[in-house]
């Protein structure tokens, strides 16, 4: 019988950078399975950066120490809508979202991220 693989390896990239207009905004992780987008930030006191959840359309706080900011991104990576939702919250479903991009709660202000911005998801520091 083979040994069971932790679902943490290699499935979970941080070596992504947010980016908008050519700009490093942020280190970003990327939950690339099920097993990730469905865990999430969930057990974490905070995080440095943001995560993008591929696939997504809806979020939720329940069970978070934090509250996060939220943008729901088209497949062009366009933000197509901004909220905040504090700890026990629920996004609702975004049919039109390709994926969520989450940060703590005051991010995006001073990334200066809004409805309308096109995102870019780099593999390298510009």
């Amino acid at each position: 019988m083979a040994p069971r693989r932790k679902p943490d390896a290699d499935l979970l990239t941080t070596s992504h950078w947010l980016v908008k207009d050519g700009h490093v905004l942020a280190s970003l992780e990327v939950a690339r399975s099920r097993w990730h987008r469905i865990r999430g930030l969930l057990g974490r006191a905070g995080i440095e950066g943001a995560m993008l959840f591929p696939h997504t359309r809806s979020v939720h706080t329940f069970g978070m120490r934090f509250g996060l900011d939220v943008a729901f991104l088209d497949d062009e990576n366009r933000v197509i809508k901004v909220l905040s939702l504090p700890p026990h919250r629920f996004s609702g479903f975004h049919v039109h979202a390709a994926a969520v991009l989450e940060a703590e709660a005051g991010a995006f202000q001073s990334w200066g991220i809004e409805t309308g911005d096109e995102l870019e998801i780099s593999e390298e520091c510009k």
